[in-house]
């Protein structure tokens, strides 16, 4: 994955990580959206998301996401939007929320999140050769997806064009994207994210967003 040296200081207060972590999430269900309604997204949103997913030992926050704030642009922009009150895309709100929900799913089941660990280990492992971005890389994310967290009972349902959903590695690629979605939900609970924050504390998320 190309990434560009960061020319943004590193958040430094706990409430920029928690709007870089969220921004994540808001940027896996933007991408979601697109791809099940044009079958197309931005390469370098698309590559961020890949990586963060596979980066499971990061060397410090930064990394996982590239170091630079416009590798989550379509995240920022999405919530921005959500916490300006401005008109927000509902079905890009709706998949943030449920991998919010799923995260929260997830950290209470200590055999599945141990499984998806020693999945992605395994998947990062083939990404070495292949590449973050490769089909079989994306195939193996996408199992890992079924195979755990789709197994919850807190399921999405990704709307679209039914074509396009089930044509060749889409599925796959939507799996991968809602991986991703959760993997930067887990990063938001652990910089203190919290949902009832998003009620209270919009204000502060909001100044960390105009910093960024």
């Amino acid at each position: 994955m190309t990434t560009s040296t960061p020319i943004h200081p590193a958040p430094e207060s706990a409430t920029g990580r928690q709007a870089l972590a969220l921004a994540g999430v808001f940027q896996a269900a933007s991408l979601v959206d697109e791809l099940a309604r044009t079958g197309h997204v931005e390469q370098r949103a698309w590559e961020t998301l890949m990586h963060a997913t596979l980066e499971t030992s990061p060397a410090n926050f930064e990394s996982i996401y590239g170091g630079h704030p416009n590798n989550l642009r379509p995240g920022l922009d999405a919530l921005d939007s959500m916490l300006g009150r401005r008109q927000a895309n509902p079905m890009v709100m709706r998949y943030g929320f449920g991998m919010l929900m799923l995260m929260g799913k997830l950290r209470g089941n200590t055999g599945m999140m141990d499984d998806l660990g020693q999945r992605l280990a395994r998947t990062r492992a083939q990404a070495e050769h292949f590449g973050e971005t490769h089909e079989n890389i994306i195939a193996s994310l996408g199992e890992a997806y079924q195979q755990t967290l789709s197994t919850l009972k807190t399921r999405i349902v990704v709307q679209g064009d039914p074509s396009l959903l089930q044509s060749r590695m889409m599925p796959e690629r939507v799996r991968a994207c809602l991986l991703a979605g959760v993997r930067f939900a887990l990063l938001w609970h652990q910089q203190g994210g919290r949902r009832w924050k998003l009620l209270f504390q919009r204000g502060a998320l909001k100044k960390a967003l105009d910093t960024l």
